[in-house]
């Protein structure tokens, strides 16, 4: 699910694909990339900014 609603997780999920791994390597890749956002939200207590980058170097 995070590959088709997740722009982030699902630019991991396709640059994998482009470099040759296979769909489960790239697939346990994105539900770690995924596992890594939802662990930054519950830590900061903050909603899930998809745009992070762009406001930290404000």
């Amino acid at each position: 699910m995070g590959t088709r609603y997740n722009p982030h997780v699902k630019a991991v999920y396709e640059r994998l694909l482009a470099w040759g791994k296979s769909k489960m390597s790239a697939l346990g890749a994105a539900m770690r990339k995924l596992v890594h956002l939802c662990f930054g939200v519950l830590k900061t207590q903050q909603p899930y900014q998809h745009d992070y980058l762009k406001n930290a170097w404000r």
